[in-house]
């Protein structure tokens, strides 16, 4: 994968890079919000690596600045303020996963290789459709009633898993293990805010919802309440 990290300690960019330099993955490094905005937009990299302190820009209005642009590529943020405002605020501004500092170089790989695999899980079908919501799994494009619907690669994987099975309900903790690949310390937060994420995208215009919430036990997409 081409990953960029917009990180303003040039050391720890340093280590980053050629961890992830040795992993297989072509990595570059920028030192403040404004440069890392400018070549995230230009370089159009798979992956963004970013640290939410930076200067000139901090790493939220970045983010937000990234996703307003349309950008597609997958976000990990990293933060020393480890508490869940910061990581909610975080996810709710675009990002798809985040690293507490400090870190291991070994977690940061896994977890960037983890986002970097297009699919949790494989699916013969090109063309998932339930009602007028299609979505594409080879060109991950989703459209309701023929209008395009424009997602964070995230929003998309998670997305994906329930339209695999419409119909049936995925818990919070199946769901983040289907879409992360492992059982997150803050699941149920994690998965409430993507599922909030897409039902302004998918739902909010349209009359009729297909995104459903079963309390207590989870979510699931059907064109039926």
């Amino acid at each position: 994968m081409r990953i960029l990290v917009i990180e303003d300690e040039p050391q720890l960019a340093r280590h980053v890079t050629s961890a992830l330099t040795r992993h297989g993955h072509v990595a570059s490094a920028r030192f403040d919000g404004l440069t890392g905005l400018q070549a995230a937009l230009d370089e159009r990299p798979d992956l963004v690596v970013l640290d939410l302190n930076l200067p000139s820009l901090d790493g939220l209005s970045l983010l937000s600045r990234l996703r307003a642009s349309a950008s597609t590529a997958r976000v990990l943020i990293l933060t020393a303020r480890g508490d869940v405002e910061h990581r909610v605020k975080g996810l709710n501004a675009g990002a798809d996963d985040y690293l507490a500092k400090p870190f291991s170089l070994d977690e940061l790989v896994a977890r960037v290789e983890a986002l970097g695999r297009r699919g949790s899980t494989p699916t013969a079908a090109d063309l998932l459709k339930v009602a007028d919501l299609q979505m594409d799994v080879q060109t991950r494009k989703v459209s309701r009633a023929g209008k395009l619907v424009a997602l964070s690669p995230r929003e998309f994987d998670v997305l994906q898993v329930l339209m695999q099975e419409p119909g049936r309900v995925f818990s919070r903790t199946e769901l983040c293990e289907r879409v992360w690949q492992r059982d997150h310390e803050y699941d149920t937060r994690t998965v409430e805010i993507f599922i909030t994420r897409l039902r302004k995208k998918v739902d909010s215009t349209f009359s009729v919802p297909l995104i459903h919430t079963l309390r207590s036990v989870g979510y699931t997409v059907r064109a039926t309440a």
